[in-house]
């Protein structure tokens, strides 16, 4: 019983890999790791931070300083959302010139600047006033002018909500700037809202299964025989799965390193909206562990989860994708629609984007975290005529079906997720 708990552990959190590709590792990966094992929290924080660190260019003391204040200053930033919601166009956070909350307010009511007291760091908060519309009535704007957008385009665009400003952004093909104003204007007229026009050569897309290893399943469609990975180990309090994206087979089994096989049963997949997840059943009970590097030989425990109502553009966040191996960057929008027929037609917008450069065919499924932290399952990927990564999307783990939750090294906290529709 204990080799197939440990033989299922294997697969968690690695994402789709392509068989005939070799494994392309992130720039992240050239820094030192811990032993192989289970990491504590201050071992996860520390490799976070190296990351953190090389990219920011700070002293990895003032990374992980950094980091533990991200995740003690959500309470903070809930509170503000409340307190300034007549008001509120969106919460970010800033790593340069220095490290601070930024509250985008409309009107021109000026707030004074506040200080924040996160996990013994003191972070300055700066309202900026100015904003035209709130965040409320730009997601308002989105869901209920979404059709209206997409049938005024030649390709149904993605869009979202950018809290730095208020704006709503709308991602294009290639157009001239004469073109971008007019379509900037006829959006705007249609939303009733602010718009900024984003240029992205090619839009966004699933992250298809290429093939890889350790799981793999036949596509009832083609007839072909994929290979996928998984996110986070799930319960409904009285069964044990495994969580990958929908678009996964849906009949899988593990296949360990010396070839045996353990049999996944396929419980189901949700996929619409505002969902891209499937599970599949463990027979023996599982661990609330995932891996974080590129051999599956260091392992971190999952001890609590971000809800997407109290994410913030600027989280510093992590995902470990066949793929592309351990990388990390920041999240860009918590209010994002992809384009095209992505969930079984429109999508709502209830995605979150994550900065590239790394992301790849072949990381559908792996998990978004920070630290010990899960935040999301990632669905797909936005990809220049160069090949490479625009942003990442993924689906909150608020979005789970419903009666099951993460397992955890803490009691399970099951939330009441907020969903924007129409």
């Amino acid at each position: 019983m204990r080799r197939l708990t440990l033989a299922l552990l294997l697969f968690a959190l690695l994402g789709w890999a392509c068989v005939a590709r070799a494994q392309v590792l992130s720039p992240a990966m050239s820094q030192p790791l811990p032993e192989p094992g289970p990491q504590s929290e201050s071992q996860s924080l520390f490799q976070d931070g190296a990351e953190y660190a090389r990219q920011y260019d700070v002293p990895i003391e003032e990374a992980i300083r950094r980091l533990r204040a991200q995740a003690a200053s959500v309470t903070a930033t809930d509170a503000l959302a409340e307190r300034f919601r007549a008001r509120l166009a969106g919460i970010a956070l800033e790593h340069r010139p220095q490290y601070r909350i930024v509250v985008a307010l409309t009107g021109t009511a000026a707030v004074p600047p506040e200080v924040i007291d996160a996990a013994g760091m003191r972070v300055p908060v700066l309202f900026r006033t100015g904003a035209k519309t709130t965040r409320e009535q730009v997601l308002w704007a989105m869901t209920n002018h979404q059709a209206a957008i997409r049938a005024a385009l030649p390709s149904p665009p993605s869009m979202g909500l950018d809290p730095r400003t208020g704006e709503l952004v709308i991602a294009i093909g290639s157009a001239t700037p004469a073109e971008q104003s007019a379509i900037r204007g006829r959006m705007s007229a249609i939303a009733g809202v602010p718009v900024r026009i984003r240029q992205i050569e090619s839009r966004e897309i699933n992250l298809a299964p290429e093939g890889g290893a350790r799981v793999e399943g036949i596509n009832s469609e083609d007839g072909r025989r994929y290979y996928c990975t998984t996110g986070f180990t799930v319960t409904d309090g009285t069964r044990f799965g495994v969580t990958t994206a929908a678009h996964c087979p849906d009949v899988l089994s593990y296949r360990d390193p010396h070839g045996g096989t353990v049999p996944l049963d396929y419980l189901g997949q949700w996929g619409w909206g505002y969902q891209d997840v499937q599970i599949n059943l463990s027979a023996a009970p599982l661990d609330p562990l995932f891996f974080v590097d590129a051999a599956r030989t260091i392992e971190r425990p999952v001890a609590a989860q971000r809800a997407r109502a109290s994410t913030r553009a600027g989280d510093f966040v992590c995902h470990r994708g066949e793929r592309t191996g351990y990388s990390c960057a920041l999240v860009e929008l918590t209010d994002f629609a992809p384009g095209g027929e992505l969930c079984g037609g429109a999508c709502l917008p209830n995605w979150v984007t994550v900065a590239g450069p790394t992301c790849k065919g072949g990381d559908s499924g792996a998990p978004v975290f920070s630290g010990t932290t899960a935040f999301g399952i990632l669905k797909g990927g936005s990809y220049r005529h160069d090949g490479s990564c625009a942003f990442y999307f993924y689906m909150s783990v608020d979005y789970l079906p419903t009666g099951w939750h993460l397992m955890s090294t803490a009691a399970p906290v099951i939330t009441s997720p907020t969903l924007v529709a129409g």
